[in-house]
């Protein structure tokens, strides 16, 4: 198995280190911080404190958290949906009809309240940047189906999210890991097309001969990964030639498909698209399908930031695991929603109040759907105001060791000599949140 999987390259599928339903991941990157408090975690006390002002001070505490604060109402309604009774506010008008294939988690807590480092370490694991992404660490367990095709391709808005590429990087792994990203505007890959005139034939000569080429060097310098690495991208970018602008092209899709996901409509057009073009790159097996939205980051005016970025993803997102599941294809792929940190009940005084929160790495909403999660339940939960998780408080790295196990991945068995020590993506273990998985 080993030889042959080493004749396929290093992107060969490989067999799940413990069983698990989930195949592929769908990674929903909800990039600034959405509020739980005006998304899912409904905090009805907060009706009462609304205004009232008070002083936070502590040696431990950042300046956004410090100093004159008062709390803030959600400006949202709340209702219950699906037989689990999952909770939404109201601009989700569309999710709610999936509510049972979710699996909320509200105990999840980070290190950072600063953006890019809080970013890495919910997509690396690591919040110094550097180390290989989530989608990398997969595709170097399982490999990916489709050999044609990247295994780890990423679908950012046309400005990338706080951290850069670094969000998606290979690390210290092997460059075949790193993630791929599709471009929001224009051409998603550069040059995918050949120039007027040049053949596949053409192309195929001049591959052979710099494979030759580059053989013998790197025969002369074994140790230089890159090269093998850039060999297999030549061989790679070839094939996807004739497979990409299949998988890319959604316009070929049926109009009740489009309308499902939000395309042609102004608020979810962008969205819809890429959310329907993971559904296509998971079909034809790729392993791991990260997208991204941005701005949450809503530290004013939140009624009206959160409610049109819910209205964004909404429709898309609820198309998304509808579609998966009528092919059949829910099961087997796991769908992860976040972001990277959570926000305070409460807002500075800064020259006045206008209703928005801050950063809150203490208490964040996630969910998961398909996959084998633990579907129609609520697991964890905050206190009465949304400031820190106090039921099922785990810290990030046991969701990522849960998010491999539900993959088929065992945190303490992927890893990767560098240094001088094995690593992995919990940095040092972690627990596997057994409440998650069904």
């Amino acid at each position: 198995m080993a030889a042959e999987a080493e004749s396929q390259g290093p992107l060969a599928p490989k067999m799940q280190q413990v069983p698990a339903k989930a195949k592929n991941c769908i990674f929903l990157m909800m990039e600034g911080g959405p509020s739980h408090i005006d998304c899912f975690d409904p905090k009805p006390v907060l009706e009462k404190l609304h205004l009232k002002e008070f002083q936070r001070e502590g040696r431990q505490k950042s300046a956004m958290e410090s100093g004159k604060r008062y709390y803030v109402r959600s400006p949202f309604r709340f209702a219950q949906h699906g037989q689990s009774g999952a909770w939404m506010s109201e601009p989700w008008q569309h999710l709610g009809r999936v509510a049972d294939e979710l699996c909320f988690f509200r105990g999840c807590q980070v290190d950072s309240v600063n953006h890019p480092t809080a970013m890495y370490q919910m997509n690396c694991g690591n919040r110094f940047g550097g180390d290989p992404a989530l989608g990398a660490w997969v595709t170097y367990g399982l490999g990916s189906v489709n050999q044609d095709l990247p295994g780890f391709v990423v679908l950012p808005e046309i400005s990338y999210p706080q951290g850069g590429s670094a969000n998606w990087g290979n690390g210290y792994l092997p460059a075949h890991f790193q993630g791929t990203a599709l471009r929001a505007k224009g051409s998603p890959i550069l040059d995918l097309r050949p120039p007027a005139g040049i053949t596949p034939e053409h192309q195929r000569a001049n591959l052979d001969l710099l494979a030759t080429l580059n053989q013998k060097h790197a025969e002369e310098h074994p140790w230089h990964d890159e090269l093998k690495a850039r060999m297999n991208n030549y061989e790679l970018a070839f094939r996807m030639q004739m497979q990409v602008p299949e998988v890319i092209d959604i316009e070929k899709e049926d109009a009740k498909t489009k309308e499902l996901y939000g395309i042609g409509q102004e608020a979810t057009d962008a969205f819809g698209r890429r959310c329907l073009l993971a559904r296509k790159l998971v079909e034809k097996g790729v392993r791991f399908v990260q997208l991204y939205a941005g701005t949450w980051d809503s530290h004013d005016y939140i009624e009206r930031a959160h409610g049109n970025l819910i209205r964004q993803v909404d429709q898309p997102i609820a198309a998304l695991l509808q579609d998966l599941k009528q092919r059949g294809l829910l099961d087997d792929t796991l769908v992860v929603w976040c972001g990277e940190f959570g926000r305070t009940p409460d807002n500075g005084v800064r020259g006045g109040t206008a209703y928005g929160r801050d950063h809150n790495p203490k208490a964040m909403t996630m969910w998961f759907a398909g996959g084998g999660c633990k579907a129609g339940h609520t697991i964890g939960a905050t206190d009465d105001r949304g400031m820190e998780a106090i039921e099922e408080v785990h810290h990030v790295r046991d969701v990522h060791v849960t998010l491999l196990r539900l993959l088929g991945l065992d945190d303490n068995k992927l890893t990767f000599y560098h240094a001088g020590r094995f690593k992995q993506l919990s940095q040092f273990g972690g627990q596997v949140i057994e409440k998650l998985i069904a």
